[in-house]
């Protein structure tokens, strides 16, 4: 008989993480992963891993970089998993190997309060309104007695009070190693304790950020680490083509201009001249944005410049911005930070030219707009020559794992998107029994998605469902229209608590919705990944319809016309595939665990009627099936 391997033994009844969780029981498709962890380490090569819900991927990806001595990082999809992964998953598994690995959790630069930034606002009181004040107060008096000075301690202040970027810094703003600051500068901190650690543990929008801008700091780490994994990897390509392009957003360039008003106003009182410049530009972005639509909205860029008032206006932004260079230069050397300012309008105008040159080839030019801003990109259709070329010049192990990266059984939309087509591939399927502990049903006589009686076939299932489960339900919604239309005539017909997204913040609405029994939740993205809800607390996940992509969205448009280009079938390489994943993170959200039982309900008529709803049916787990909302409820009614 073979002996056991390290790694085996380590996930056995009798190994070392058996001791240090009480209850642990070995699954075979966990350590089926350590191993291929294992193997991509020693032979630093890439390896793709989609694991189903339960499979323990953390720990499963942990224990073999942990056990490999080598130097390593790991990125989550968001802030929240960083942090869990951090002080929940990791500790417990040093624990079980060895304690005295150095270990740092590092987040972007606008998580940490700026020293600097604090003192320059100390006496501009005259520009911040009253809520500002008094949230920069509290801040002043935080940022005495923190050690870390990550802005998440201050619960004190909303997680989007306008005073967050008067007191952190930007790759703008910052003076590196000009400020006076620079030896007790939080981000510099934090960034000397990920250089000394042997693990370190950031998100994917630092990743690619600071790769993307090598920003002092995270760009140094890559090259010394021997190994990276990210989870939650079905969200790299979006992000990293986000970071990959171009942008520049009119708030960017007013937080400037005001910057510049400041110092003019407490620093340089001699130059009256600059306010004037800076304050005339402003009024003309602002100009800018009232070409546009109020409500928020995303369109093509390269289209709009066609319009004669959209392309004045850019020329006349263009040369003020220039203008108040020219102002500025003149009083170049008095202050550090005027300085730092008149090198970023520079950048702020090659990137203006960037993302107005409608000739690039393999881009996408798209706008979206905010209440009171505009935001302009250039991003790439494609990431994966860039990508993989990354990956050559390191001599490293990559691991990309996820509950959600294959569709129908085959990894290649994935691997065509990351440029991973040399990667090994591993499917690990969900150790539970959905046969017996879930049901999905896709309900009989529904019209089509973009008829309008689809409403009032929504509102009856929605109140059935709710009235089987007794609340304990996720609505999820592919538009906020609809979700709140929907929600808003349930509220009126029963007593159960209707919790809404966007009536408060998505901690607050999980919170509510774990502490009320009988609570029913109505959501879009935000809760389809990301919200694990164990147990008797969600009994029912109703989807309205399969998560197509918007097709007025500006970046798929531009993807759908090079895919045709190249004589492919945009519908089924991009439209499908994308659509897949989405439908797979929305249903994940229903059994999260070896007891829960549950109904998911798909309102899409499609999923039968038409050839692609295979697509999405074979990629779900292998539930019970039923097109009768009547079973789906019976099935609800008999959970205990």
């Amino acid at each position: 008989m073979a002996a056991m391997s390290e790694i085996s033994y380590f996930f056995s009844e009798q190994g070392p993480l058996a001791e240090v969780i009480s209850g642990f029981t070995p699954r075979q498709a966990q350590t089926d992963m350590a191993e291929a962890v294992v193997d991509a380490i020693k032979t630093k090569s890439a390896l793709v891993v989609e694991a189903g819900t339960g499979t323990g991927k953390t720990f499963a990806y942990l224990a073999p970089a942990l056990l490999s001595k080598r130097r390593f990082i790991v990125s989550t999809g968001t802030k929240n998993l960083q942090e869990q992964l951090f002080h929940r998953d990791l500790p417990l598994v040093k624990k079980a190997i060895d304690k005295s690995k150095k270990t740092a959790l590092l987040k972007g630069r606008a998580n940490y309060a700026c020293l600097h930034r604090i003192a320059q606002h100390g006496g501009g009181n005259q520009l911040f309104e009253k809520e500002v004040l008094h949230d920069f107060s509290l801040v002043k008096k935080w940022v005495t007695t923190t050690n870390s000075g990550d802005i998440g301690e201050l619960t004190s202040i909303k997680e989007d009070s306008q005073v967050i970027p008067v007191v952190t810094s930007t790759v703008d703003n910052c003076l590196g190693k000009d400020c006076t600051h620079y030896d007790d500068c939080f981000l510099v901190l934090a960034r000397k304790k990920a250089m000394e650690a042997d693990v370190i543990v950031v998100n994917h929008h630092l990743f690619f950020a600071d790769l993307a801008l090598k920003d002092t700091g995270f760009g140094e780490l890559i090259p010394e680490v021997d190994l990276v994994i990210f989870d939650e990897a079905h969200q790299v390509p979006d992000i990293a083509s986000e970071y990959f392009g171009e942008s520049v957003s009119s708030r960017q360039l007013n937080d400037l201009l005001r910057d510049m008003i400041a110092i003019q106003k407490s620093v340089l009182k001699d130059a009256a001249q600059l306010s004037l410049v800076a304050e005339k530009t402003q009024r003309i972005i602002a100009d800018l944005r009232l070409l546009f639509p109020y409500d928020p909205k995303r369109g093509n860029w390269a289209q709009k410049l066609e319009d004669p008032k959209i392309a004045e206006a850019m020329t006349s932004i263009r040369e003020n911005v220039e203008q108040v260079q020219e102002v500025a230069k003149v009083h170049e050397g008095r202050d550090k930070d005027l300085d730092l300012m008149i090198e970023r309008l520079s950048e702020i105008l090659s990137a203006m030219d960037a993302v107005s040159d409608v000739t690039r080839e393999n881009v996408s030019l798209w706008y979206e707009t905010t209440p009171k801003h505009i935001i302009l990109h250039l991003t790439p259709l494609s990431i994966a020559d860039k990508f993989s070329a990354i990956m050559d010049q390191q001599d490293s192990a990559w691991v990309f794992t996820s509950a959600t990266l294959m569709v129908e059984s085959d990894f290649s939309h994935y691997q065509s998107q990351m440029g991973l087509n040399n990667a090994s591939t591993l499917l690990l399927d969900s150790p539970f029994d959905y046969q017996q502990q879930a049901m999905l049903c896709v309900p009989r006589f529904l019209p089509e998605p973009n008829d309008r009686s689809i409403r009032s076939h929504l509102l009856s299932i929605c109140l059935q469902l709710i009235d089987a489960s007794k609340g304990r339900a996720f609505m999820l919604f592919t538009s906020h229209a609809m979700m709140r239309d929907i929600a808003n005539q349930v509220k009126e017909e029963i007593d159960t608590q209707v919790l809404i997204q966007g009536d408060t913040t998505k901690q607050a609405l999980l919170d509510t919705f774990l502490s009320d029994q009988s609570a029913v939740l109505f959501a879009t993205g935000a809760f389809w990944e990301g919200v694990d809800v164990k147990g008797d607390d969600l009994l029912c996940v109703l989807i309205d319809k399969l998560p197509f992509s918007s097709p007025d969205d500006p970046l798929l448009q531009a993807r759908i016309e090079d895919c045709r280009k190249k004589g492919g079938n945009a519908f089924s390489e991009i439209q499908i595939p994308q659509a897949v994943i989405t439908l797979k993170q929305g249903a994940g959200r229903l059994i999260r665990d070896g007891n829960d039982r549950g109904v998911l309900v798909i309102c899409d008529n499609r999923l039968v009627t038409k050839q692609y709803g295979q697509s999405f049916i074979g990629s779900l787990p292998n539930m019970k099936r039923t097109r009768s909302i009547q079973q789906a409820c019976d099935f609800l009614s008999s959970i205990d």
